[in-house]
């Protein structure tokens, strides 16, 4: 199973096992990460799974939807490297994945 590290603003770190074909954010809210809301589910709507992507994983994630960028302009302080966690399907090649979790959701 791969691992995502989730670093909430404070620097406090937390490490989970993701089921492979979940999402990010899934595995976020099955896992109690402080700070994913997710308050519409995961159908990419809110924007209150906001994370940063970790510099060294950005190129692995990839970019945005158009339809995920249209919601990160709701977001908290988007940053290029901001995605919607929902909208990161967990596979193999982001074992490992590092994202921050920002100071608060829209």
């Amino acid at each position: 199973m791969p691992r995502i590290t989730y670093i909430e603003s404070n620097g406090t770190r937390h490490e989970a096992e993701a089921e492979l074909g979940s999402t990010v954010m899934e595995t976020a809210v099955m896992n109690g990460i402080p700070g994913i809301i997710a308050e519409c589910g995961g159908s990419c709507t809110c924007a209150t799974c906001h994370v940063y992507v970790d510099d060294a994983w950005t190129e692995v994630v990839g970019g945005p939807s158009m339809m995920e960028e249209d919601m990160l302009d709701f977001a908290w302080q988007p940053k290029p490297n901001s995605r919607l966690s929902c909208q990161i399907k967990v596979k193999d090649t982001i074992d490992g994945l590092v994202v921050h979790v920002p100071s608060r959701q829209a």
